[in-house]
C-alpha cells in the first residue's frame, strides 16, 4: 500500500495510490499518525475501506497540493555518512559505530513546499535519503526481528547547512534542525511493496543537473541494524522517522563547492518511493 496526504497545510487528508492513481479516503475517519501506524487493527479497517469502496473512492486531482504523507512525527533520527562514497567525498572521519543525530521537529516540511534558506547561511546543502517510517514501538530490538518494528519506506531530504554544521563550534544538530529541513514524502510505501529496499536506484538534480546518483546496494549499515543499534540509545514510538544517510554527490563534495541559493530547484527520488521537486526560498521569519 502507498499511502499520502493532500490538501492545505493544516487541513491535510487521508490518501491511497492504486495503479498510480490518488484516491480521497478521508471518509474512513483514518488519519495517518502515531495511533495509525501503531494499530494493526486500523491497518486492517483502511484496507477494508477500501476493497469495500473502491469502485466510488473520490479520486485526488492533478494540481492538488501534496502535504507530508504523515502528520508530525514524534522524532526524526538521522545517521550520517552510511555510504562509503559520500564518507571519501565529505572528507567528514567515518566512525566505528553509526553517527546518529536528530533533526528539530521544525524541519519537517512537505514534499512541495519549498525549502528555506536560514537567515545567515551560507552553505547550504542537499542530501537525498531514505527514510524509515516506525511501526511497532522498538526499544533494544535484535537485527533479527528489527523489520517487525517497521511500518514503511518514504523520501527525504536531509538539508544541512554546513558552516552550521561544521564551523559552529559542534554537534551536527545545528546545521541539521532549521525550519523545512527535513521534507518527506510524497507518499509512504509499506515494507511489503518495496521488494528489495537494498537495491533502489537514489538521485537528484540541481536546476535540471544530475548531482546524485546512487543506489541503497551501496549502505555500510543496512536497515535491520540501524534500526536495532538506535533502539539501544532511546525507544522509537509508531510514526518515528529514521533517516539513513545519502550517497556521494552532495554540494560539499563537488569541485568547486556547491551551495543552494534562493531561487534553486532541486528534483529528487528513489525508485519505488517516487520523485519531487522543491524551490529554495529566501529566509522569511515566521
Amino acid at each position: 500500500m502507498k499511502i499520502f496526504r493532500f490538501g492545505p497545510k493544516g487541513q491535510e487528508k487521508s490518501g491511497v495510490i492504486i495503479n498510480d492513481k490518488k484516491y480521497d479516503v478521508s471518509a474512513s475517519g483514518i488519519v495517518y499518525d502515531e495511533n495509525f501506524f501503531g494499530d494493526e487493527e486500523k491497518h486492517e479497517t483502511l484496507q477494508q475501506y477500501i476493497d469495500q469502496n473502491i469502485h466510488s473512492l473520490p479520486i485526488v486531482e492533478d494540481g492538488v497540493r501534496t502535504g507530508a504523507p504523515l502528520a508530525q512525527p514524534g522524532k526524526i533520527v538521522c545517521v550520517g555518512l552510511n555510504y562509503d562514497d559520500h564518507v571519501k567525498e565529505t572528507g567528514l572521519q567515518q566512525q566505528s559505530e553509526p553517527i546518529m543525530f536528530i533533526k528539530a521537529n521544525q524541519s519537517f516540511n512537505g514534499p512541495e513546499d519549498g525549502i528555506m534558506q536560514p537567515k545567515t547561511a551560507t552553505k547550504m546543502d542537499w542530501e537525498t535519503e531514505l527514510c524509515i517510517v516506525i511501526g511497532k514501538k522498538a526499544n533494544n530490538v535484535s537485527e533479527e526481528e528489527a523489520l517487525n518494528h517497521v511500518y514503511g519506506y518514504a523520501l527525504m531530504n536531509d538539508i544541512t547547512e554546513r558552516a552550521f554544521q561544521t564551523e559552529r563550534g559542534g554537534t551536527w544538530d545545528k546545521g541539521k534542525g532549521c525550519d523545512t529541513f527535513a521534507p518527506v514524502g510524497p507518499f509512504i510505501a509499506t515494507k511489503e511493496e518495496i521488494k528489495d529496499v537494498d537495491n533502489l536506484r537514489i538521485w537528484l538534480k540541481l536546476n535540471g543537473e544530475l548531482m546524485q546518483d546512487g543506489n541503497t546496494s551501496d549502505f555500510i549499515n543496512r536497515i535491520p541494524k540501524l534500526v536495532s543499534y538506535l533502539s539501544q540509545f532511546m525507544s522509537f514510538l509508531p510514526g518515528d522517522i529514521i533517516s539513513t544517510g545519502s550517497p556521494a554527490g552532495s554540494g560539499m563534495g563537488k569541485t568547486p563547492q556547491v551551495w543552494l541559493k534562493p531561487g534553486d530547484v532541486i528534483e529528487y527520488g528513489i525508485e519505488g518511493l517516487g520523485s519531487t521537486t522543491q524551490t529554495i526560498l529566501p529566509f522569511e521569519k515566521n
